[in-house]
Order: C-alpha cells, then structure tokens, then sequence
C-alpha cells in the first residue's frame, strides 16, 4: 500500500442532526450523545451540518454550545454556516462566545452565496432589503473582522452608566485563526487562501474547475494546492478533506446491506457534474476499515491532507453511528496512521 505524503494527524466526523418533526428532541439528543461518544473514542472533532427549513440542525451554534458543555476536549465545528442567512456582525457575537464558552474549542466554517429558494424565502428573510442583500464573499469578510476584532463601530467608551466596546463583545483572541471556509472551487479555495482562512474540502467540487478528463481526486487536488499557494502559511495551512466514509467492520449483515444500498443509490450522481453549477459528487466509500484505507491512500486530494472530518450518512440510525463512529476510530483510523486524542 503506498503511504500517505501527509500522515493523519486529525481525525473528525460529520453528521447531520436529523429529527423527527413531531419528537425534534430526540434528534437534538442523538446529535449530543454522538459527539460525547467522539470524544470518548478519541476524536479530534466533531462538525455539524446546518439545514434551514429542513429537519436538521438549523441553529448549529446553539447546538454546539449545549455540546461544549458535555464534553471538555473534542473540537467542534460547524460545516458550513451558509451566510447569506446571517447577519455578520451578530454571528461573530455569537460565535465568540460559543468559544469562550467551550474553552477555545469552536472550529466555525462559512460559506457564501444566496440561502436555497432564495425566490421563495428572501422576502420571509429580508422583507424590505432581498433585492438588495449581497451573497459574496464580502459577507465573509465582515465577518472576519468582527471575529478578528476590527472594529464594528465608531464608538467606544462611557455613556451615562453604560460602558460600550467598538469591537464586538466577547472577544476571543484565537478564534480568527480557526474560521473555515467550506469550498469546492478554485476560485473560493483562491479566497480562502488569500485571506487566511482554513479550507474544508468535502465530497463535492466543481467539474468546471479541471482540465481533461473529469477525475473527481484530481480536481480537488488542484484546489488543495491553489489554496496553499495563496496562503500566508503556505504548506502548512490548514484544510480538511469530508468524504462519506463508512466503514464496516463490526456492522451486523443487515447494516452492511443497508451500507451497500445507500452507496449504490447515490453512485449514478458521480458520474457526471450534476445541476446547473456542474458539481461532481465523489462516491461514497463503504468497506473494511483495511479496503477503505486502501482507498483513501490511492485518493490523491487525501495524499495532500492530514486531517479528515468523515461525513456520516444521512438517514441511519443512532445505532448505525455508533457502530460507525466506533470502526472509524478504533479500525480505520489507525489503519490511517491516526492515534486517538486522550
């Protein structure tokens, strides 16, 4: 088996928080539990999908703040927070205290462009500015500088009994270095780089972006190296390969089939760049610990990384996670060269 030229040196996982419309609690607990169990296993970090208008985490924040509260060493990130449904300067609020709060341990990634069914929710969302709102990478901007403490307004100081800060209030030195961009384009992957942000890849990329034949590996490869030549850290900037890995080593028959079924449902859409944007969709990766190692040796974007946050399916079972959870840091992950976090 050919080594990695970067060893795994952090070891993540994603899910998505799904729940029942009728009993949400219960989902909102799944998602806790399975975090506790990460840091239990050793994980590195924990990262959480956000859904809008959908049965899935809509407030990532709140949850993670409920999750630093239960653990006291995993990191915890959020991929992505889609900014086009926030204000900026009220998120970076929001977001340093989430930190404060968890010891450091926020790992908050962005992204930017206009919210899904813009058509239909912006006047819900902005109903007297939705034709005038802007979903480029400006927003992340402001948001970096309310985070790196720049200042948000003109004044500062007494008035009255009332004391007022001009940078946003608390503020959390570290956390301007942990703020992620979620990119699948060179032209986002270029931006990040550009501004010092970290890169969370995952298991989609723009076909547009590759020349010659369309190679899922080699066109997130590109994106790996066009951000870390444009970044102040250069080789040693930070980013985050997401692929949906699922690994089967003590899964009961019945789980491996499911496993089998869902992968192969979702194959035909990485065949071809799907939707108007032209996004490739990477397969997912179903298999023994030893086959799924294998494969992400051979994976050139993966050779190029040393940290992962494998994204968990999204409609198993809270014992199908465990199970998975466990195989991931007890089996492939050391198959990976990781050692689990004490």
């Amino acid at each position: 088996m050919p080594s990695t030229a970067r060893p795994l040196r952090k070891l993540g996982f994603l899910t998505i928080g799904l729940f029942d419309a009728a009993d949400p609690g219960r989902g909102h607990e799944s998602t806790l539990r399975l975090i506790e169990l990460g840091e239990r296993l050793g994980f590195d970090s924990a990262w959480v999908r956000h859904r809008h208008l959908q049965y899935g985490i809509s407030s990532p924040v709140a949850v993670l703040a409920a999750a630093s509260q239960r653990t006291r060493r995993i990191e915890l990130g959020t991929a992505v927070i889609p900014l086009g449904w926030e204000n900026p300067l009220r998120l970076a609020e929001d977001l340093a205290t989430v930190d404060i709060l968890s010891g450091g341990r926020l790992n908050p990634g962005v992204s930017v462009g206009p919210p899904v069914h813009y058509e239909r929710v912006g006047p819900a969302l902005y109903p007297d500015t939705a034709d005038a709102e802007d979903f480029g990478y400006a927003r992340v901007r402001r948001l970096l500088d309310f985070v790196r403490g720049e200042p948000a307004t003109d004044f500062s100081g007494a008035e009255g009994f009332e004391v007022y800060s001009d940078v946003v209030q608390p503020h959390s030195p570290g956390l301007g270095r942990r703020l992620w961009y979620g990119g699948g384009s060179l032209a986002s992957a270029r931006w990040a780089g550009e501004h010092g942000m970290n890169l969370l890849t995952s298991s989609v990329v723009k076909a547009g972006d590759g020349d010659g034949p369309l190679d899922f590996a080699a066109i997130q490869l590109s994106q790996i190296r066009e951000f870390r030549a444009r970044h102040p850290d250069g080789e040693a900037a930070r980013v985050s390969q997401g692929l949906v890995v699922i690994p089967t080593d003590s899964a009961s028959p019945e789980q491996r089939a499911k496993y089998q079924e869902y992968a192969a449902r979702r194959l035909p859409r990485t065949a071809s760049p799907q939707g108007p944007a032209g996004l490739l969709f990477a397969p997912d990766l179903v298999g023994t610990s030893a086959e799924l190692a294998e494969r992400l040796h051979a994976h050139a974007a993966f050779r190029e990384v040393d940290e992962v946050a494998f994204a968990l399916p999204f409609t198993f079972e809270h014992e199908d996670y465990v199970q998975i959870l466990t195989d991931m840091a007890t089996e492939l992950g050391p198959a990976l060269g990781w050692r689990p976090a004490s």
